[in-house]
């Protein structure tokens, strides 16, 4: 089984936008995070298959990845 990390931002519009650092250019959306969830499962799954069709090597994340919100004071003194 591969995993990835995948990103959820909300969209402008609603619901949200969901990109795969490990796999440039794969990225898609959803109304709701549960359909943003299925939606990026079936974008990862595209996206290796085409990489298999052309012979490409499929890329596997090597552990966690750690993600964080950091408090920055603005304006700056």
């Amino acid at each position: 089984m591969l995993k990835y990390t995948v990103i959820f931002e909300p969209a402008e519009e609603g619901g949200y936008v969901v990109s795969v650092p490990a796999l440039p250019g794969c990225v898609t959306e959803g109304d709701t995070f549960e359909e943003a969830m299925e939606m990026v499962k079936d974008a990862i799954s595209g996206y290796i298959a085409s990489l298999e069709k052309h012979g490409e090597q499929i890329p596997v994340e090597s552990g966690p990845s750690v993600m964080s919100t950091v408090d920055i004071p603005y304006p700056t003194p």
